[in-house]
């Protein structure tokens, strides 16, 4: 299995079960804008437009969506409102396909990446610690050697915590405790990469630093020191938002694709909420691919995004009507 097959299909039943809240709140009310309508008129569309703002897909995503939309209606002459489903999807999972953009990392010489540096980015309580202790698991425990970097030195409880996730997923751990250099951690922990001939490397970073300026300063000082060990790196700059913010974690991904180069997203906390459509929202505003979404607190529970069985869970597979 090569370091990329790790991005597979997520099992269709945790995914149902962890999209619930937002699919009886999305799909249940799509079914009510439609009762007594025969055809999808400007009433329906008006109806669908409310119905994905208040599930935090965001204003230009809706809209784009709406747009799409009516120009379907407006080709087609006549769609049902039974087919309404069908079209949703399909405008949907268009829009996802349009930002997935793969990340083939490699070296100058087109060699695959070894170490392949990860850079973790995110404030403080999205579940950023969680979401690369479960990765590191995940990883683990299909046979890759993982180094974890503690560079979020900042908040003691983040070394503390990631700590306990080395352990439990079996890797090793650089740390230089609290009040350290993070950019010292993030160099110590490549080089040990470098050395141990580990395949993934992973760095956690300061979820909250004083304003952008400190941010992009911190995170810059950062990737410049791994450099001089893995010059590519950092290969993918992961940032986890808590979907559960709805319409802050769009306000908090504006903030950190200004302040670094992200190019992949993690949503944790989808379980737990009825805002999954930030996922569509994000994904098509910062046109950034979604690479996890977790679904539950248990190791296992961090799933790779699957476009297509995200959006058969969402709107489940009876026919609006």
């Amino acid at each position: 299995m090569g370091l990329f097959d790790f991005f597979k299909k997520s099992k269709k039943e945790d995914l149902d079960e962890g999209l619930t809240k937002t699919r009886e709140s999305v799909f249940s009310r799509l079914t009510k804008a439609v009762i007594g309508k025969s055809t999808v008129d400007d009433e329906v569309l008006d109806n669908i437009e409310e119905i994905l703002l208040s599930s935090d897909v965001g204003v230009p995503t809706t809209l784009k969506i709406i747009d799409r939309l009516q120009q379907r209606v407006a080709r087609d002459k006549f769609i049902s409102t039974s087919e309404l489903n069908r079209l949703l999807r399909e405008e949907i999972i268009g829009l996802l396909t349009e930002n997935d953009k793969k990340i083939v990392p490699s070296d100058s010489n087109g060699v695959a990446a070894k170490p392949y540096v990860i850079m973790v980015v995110g404030v403080n309580g999205v579940g950023k610690t969680t979401t690369i202790g479960k990765l590191a698991y995940r990883l683990k425990s299909e046979g890759k050697k993982v180094i974890l970097g503690a560079a979020d030195t900042f908040r003691a409880a983040a070394v503390d915590q990631l700590t306990i996730w080395s352990k439990r997923a079996d890797c090793t751990i650089v740390s230089q405790g609290m009040g350290a250099d993070p950019a010292s951690v993030a160099f110590d922990t490549v080089q040990a990469a470098v050395a141990q001939q580990a395949d993934v490397c992973i760095i956690d970073t300061a979820g909250r630093l004083h304003n952008k300026v400190n941010l992009m300063n911190e995170l810059s000082k950062i990737k410049r020191v791994m450099q001089k060990v893995v010059p590519e790196a950092p290969h993918e700059v992961l940032l986890v938002l808590d979907a559960s913010t709805g319409q802050n974690a769009i306000e908090q991904a504006k903030q950190f694709t200004a302040a670094t180069e992200v190019n992949a997203l993690a949503l944790t906390k989808l379980d737990g909420t009825a805002k999954g459509g930030v996922v569509i929202g994000i994904s098509d505003q910062f046109r950034i691919p979604v690479r996890y979404i977790g679904l539950g607190e248990k190791p296992e529970d961090l799933k790779t995004f699957d476009r297509a069985a995200f959006i058969d869970s969402l709107f489940g597979n009876s026919s609006i009507s």
